[in-house]
């Protein structure tokens, strides 16, 4: 099992990390309330390291090692935890932890069911179950200083660079794919996510 990795980040996507250990690239990947905080542990060179948790996921055809990366072991000890929850597999809570982990916590101790559906895949239903799992179980991770002050909100710095790793991948250079992203924001000015952004990319393309 990989518990741990560390090695320097080639390439960066929306969700996930490929990191070069001694030319054997690992894809990594990463909750979004995790992503937006890299920058603060990447050492100058590119370098991070991260807490893994490793799974493998089972299909009908195939079986896929995954690796989900965290910046310390108190995020991945949250994450063990939500995932106890009836129906939320790793994969799930992937894509739901796109908010700092201390206002999850909260949204669960105080039963905001209203702020947990507002995570990605989680409904009404499965809001209730997290609270009734979880509820006065979490206090540690309340603790996590993650929020920083941000509230809600998604750097831009972040958005524009995940729009440019996807733009890049769909083969255009990136001195172009540079002047679409600017040109997209000064088009709409309050796009809080990535898809939000590269919608208005492709918006801009078809009006050419």
């Amino acid at each position: 099992m990989i518990a741990r990795i560390c090695g320097k980040i080639t390439e960066k996507g929306p969700n996930f990390l490929l990191i070069d250990i001694n030319g054997i690239y690992y894809k990594v990947f990463v909750p979004v309330t995790v992503m937006q905080r890299l920058d603060e542990s990447m050492a100058g060179d590119g370098r991070i390291n991260l807490i893994t948790y490793h799974y493998l996921q089972v299909e009908p055809s195939k079986s896929t090692p995954v690796l989900i990366g965290f910046l310390n072991e108190v995020e991945k000890e949250f994450f063990e935890s939500f995932i106890t929850v009836s129906g939320i597999g790793p994969r799930a809570a992937l894509k739901a932890l796109n908010k700092p982990i201390s206002q999850v916590v909260r949204a669960i101790d105080e039963a905001d069911t209203d702020f947990l559906q507002s995570l990605p895949g989680i409904g009404q239903q499965r809001a209730k179950e997290i609270v009734a799992k979880l509820q006065n179980k979490l206090g540690k991770f309340g603790l996590i200083q993650d929020d920083r002050g941000k509230e809600h909100k998604t750097k831009t710095i972040d958005i524009e660079e995940e729009a440019l790793a996807v733009l890049m991948q769909l083969e255009y250079k990136k001195s172009e794919a540079c002047l679409m992203i600017k040109k997209a924001l000064e088009r709409s000015a309050n796009i809080q996510t990535t898809e939000g952004l590269l919608n208005e990319v492709y918006k801009q393309r078809k009006t050419k």
